[in-house]
């Protein structure tokens, strides 16, 4: 198969955010080949080049989402016609109040997900300004033009738009339009025909299109949906629509009124750059630029989940807010984040040679880690284990984690006074910060071994990784009930309450005084995480949906006429088993040649093609 992979500020850039697993995935699938279609998110990412690239990756198309350059294009009367209708819709679906359609407004039944007939006009919108696109040869001119800016005035003053939106200024309505234009900027990309210009293949040409996050990676997926019906997929570790709201500042109430399940205040199981930028952008913004682009960014996710034939949330957490968010349930699969567990098999299989009365952290230090409470646990845990010993491995994430750390030094400084055992020797901390790399922690498995239980105090957390290379470590663990930290454990470790240092004061000593129960803890959790969470079992899991998809998908034979191989599933399942078959008439039997398992008749101007090894 060809896969068409669609990444925003990730593989096969350097720093990308989630270039690990897709290089693994890609690594792991050889048989395959991929095509991968990769969005940049600033200068500094498209300077520090690509990951070393496997041979099956036959091509690299790269764009920039922090820039647009002016492509020239000057549009005629039609055109412009065209591009008013499209854009003021899309402004008109912003701006109105999402009501249901059988519940009055204010309603408490009323369900928060827009309704289908608003869905439906933003579809109408976005492929209609798509296909302008595509016949002038660019939208970036216009987006940025001024009929952009008086489209989005003439809405946010249109009768039931919204009340923040009635108030934009004229600045909020140029900081509107300048995100739209930066977050449509993929329209404009020449990724959507089966050739381009040069005789290259495009994403037309591809057998299924695997967005790797939402948001404007996907837009590609769905364009190759839209023009070329190619079956589209999508991932998200992290969902992009509560990345938006939650890591904004928006707010819970607003992450509901998305779609979001009620009642959770969490950043998004999100990457730490995406939440950042998102930030960064508005700690500047108004309420009324907040509330369109958020608006914006609620219908988009909306749409990718109605076209994807298939969605792969990485955990339940995920899977519920995509759920709420308007995915189907019927299309949605958890496929867990595929980790490399050889590195932590020496320690794994070993036995348990850690000091008994240790305690270790280790981690990315930020305030959502929440290393206080661990401190005051640790400090509630020392009166009745007056032995215990609590070792932080990691380092500061930004300038925020730098100064959170720096806190977290006075505080444990300010709780644990340097202890000497007599009045000539010399005093210790029982709290000691390290980092991987340094002499008691020279690489991540033995930071893990160091300790006889493994503690994650976060209130914020996504997909634990640091929990589950505990698992592969054969460690105890005790974690706060958070994100997806219950359904990695899945009862092979003790769970308590965020924010309670008693109660994970009490969990750690249970632990620590029953080595017995920490050997059990520990054998399960190993063998629970080889079970769900390796690389094999993800690169698996994808390869069984590629061919799902591509099984439901119609053979495109105008696209395959020159293709250099044999394509999966162009003979039918059946033309392969053996025996004999009935034929339907004497002019079938007669095409049948003994010795040889009959197949369907030919199809009239279609080279033959064999079925490859995959497709056996």
């Amino acid at each position: 198969m060809r896969i068409g992979m669609l990444t925003e500020g990730g593989y096969p850039y350097l720093n990308g955010d989630a270039g690990l697993w897709c290089d693994r995935l890609v690594r792991g699938l050889g048989q395959h080949e991929f095509d991968v279609y990769a969005l940049s998110r600033g200068p500094h990412q498209a300077d520090t080049g690509w990951v070393d690239l496997p041979p099956q990756v036959v091509r690299v198309r790269t764009a920039p989402l922090w820039k647009a350059e002016d492509d020239g294009v000057t549009y005629g009367r039609r055109a412009r016609r065209r591009f008013t209708e499209s854009y003021d819709e899309l402004a008109s679906v912003l701006c109105e109040a999402v009501v249901h359609e059988e519940e009055p407004p204010g309603s408490p039944n009323a369900s928060e997900a827009p309704p289908a007939a608003q869905a439906d006009r933003f579809a109408n919108a976005l492929y209609g300004l798509a296909e302008l696109a595509r016949d002038e040869g660019g939208l970036v001119g216009a987006l940025r033009s001024e009929s952009a800016v008086r489209a989005l005035e003439r809405a946010c003053h249109a009768p039931g738009a919204l009340r923040t939106a009635r108030a934009a200024r004229v600045s909020d309505l140029l900081a509107v339009a300048a995100h739209l234009a930066r977050t449509l900027r993929p329209l404009s990309l020449d990724w959507y025909d089966d050739v381009t210009g040069d005789g290259s293949e495009c994403l037309g040409a591809v057998d299924v299109c695997h967005a790797t996050s939402g948001g404007a990676a996907a837009l590609p997926g769905l364009l190759a949906r839209h023009f070329h019906d190619v079956p589209f997929l999508l991932t998200e570790y992290g969902v992009r629509l509560r990345t938006h709201y939650l890591g904004s500042g928006t707010g819970d109430a607003q992450a509901r009124s998305a779609g979001g399940p009620s009642g959770e205040a969490a950043p998004a199981a999100g990457t730490a750059s995406d939440i950042a930028s998102v930030r960064s952008s508005a700690a500047v913004q108004a309420p009324a630029v907040r509330a369109l682009a958020a608006a914006f960014h609620n219908r988009l996710a909306a749409e990718v989940y109605r076209q994807a034939a298939c969605v792969t949330p990485g955990n339940a957490h995920a899977r519920r807010w995509q759920e709420r968010c308007g995915a189907d349930r019927a299309t949605l699969r958890t496929v867990y984040p595929g980790m490399e567990a050889s590195r932590f098999a020496e320690v794994g299989d070993s036995a348990d040679t850690a000091d008994p009365h240790t305690l270790v952290w280790v981690g990315r230090v930020e305030p959502a880690k929440d290393l206080v409470s661990l401190l005051h646990a640790f400090g509630a845990l020392r009166g009745r284990e007056p032995r215990a010993r609590l070792r932080i491995v990691g380092t500061a994430a930004g300038a925020e984690g730098r100064a959170y750390l720096g806190h977290c030094k006075a505080l444990a400084a300010q709780l644990f006074p340097d202890e000497a055992d007599g009045p000539h020797a010399v005093g210790h901390n029982p709290v000691s910060f390290e980092e991987i790399g340094g002499p008691e922690a020279p690489t991540l498995a033995e930071a893990y071994a160091a300790g006889a239980v493994v503690v994650l105090s976060s209130v914020v957390e996504g997909f634990p990784v640091g929990l589950v290379e505990a698992m592969f470590c054969g460690r105890a663990t005790v974690s706060t009930d958070v994100g997806a930290v219950v359904e990695v454990i899945g009862g092979t470790g003790l769970v308590v309450p965020p924010r309670n240092p008693r109660a994970l004061a009490e969990a750690c000593v249970a632990l620590l005084r029953d080595p017995e129960r920490r050997a059990r803890l520990g054998a399960a959790a190993r063998a629970r995480a080889l079970e769900l969470f390796t690389v094999e079992q993800n690169v698996a899991a994808f390869h069984g949906i590629y061919l799902e998809l591509v099984s439901r998908a119609p053979l495109r034979r105008s696209v395959r006429e020159d293709a250099r191989g044999p394509r999966p599933f162009a003979v039918p399942a059946e033309a392969c088993l053996p025996g004999s078959w009935p034929a339907a008439d004497a002019r079938v039997a007669a095409r049948i040649t003994p010795g040889r398992t009959p197949g369907p008749p030919p199809v009239r101007g279609a080279s033959p093609v064999v079925a490859t090894e995959g497709a056996r």
